[in-house]
């Protein structure tokens, strides 16, 4: 059974066992176990319940493993003949996160 869950304004197709990268939460201690109850759909095949826009019942406990920094994005900005060149860059703060349930 797989859930479609949202959260740092990106959604997340997860099963239990999974590990993802989010974006940082608020609570963020490595061993903390936190819980998504913004379910976008729950189920497998037939059995599929997909909610509008949130699934009630449903909810995915989850595990934090840790906190890291991703890549580092280059926003390179350039006007051709004019000299004008701006690079600025930017890493993301992440979560890495252990999925541990899914309930209806």
């Amino acid at each position: 059974m797989y859930a479609i869950i949202e959260t740092g304004g990106k959604q997340y197709k997860v099963n239990s066992g999974d590990i993802i990268n989010i974006e940082r939460l608020e609570d963020n201690e490595p061993g903390k176990k936190i819980e998504f109850d913004k379910v976008l759909a729950v189920g497998e095949g037939n059995d599929l319940k997909v909610g509008t826009p949130y699934v009630n019942e449903a909810k995915v406990e989850a595990e934090i493993l840790e906190e890291f920094r991703g890549n580092k994005v280059i926003a390179f900005k350039m006007k051709k003949r004019k000299g004008y060149r701006k690079t600025k860059g930017h890493r993301q703060n992440l979560l890495k996160v252990k999925i541990s349930n899914v309930t209806v």
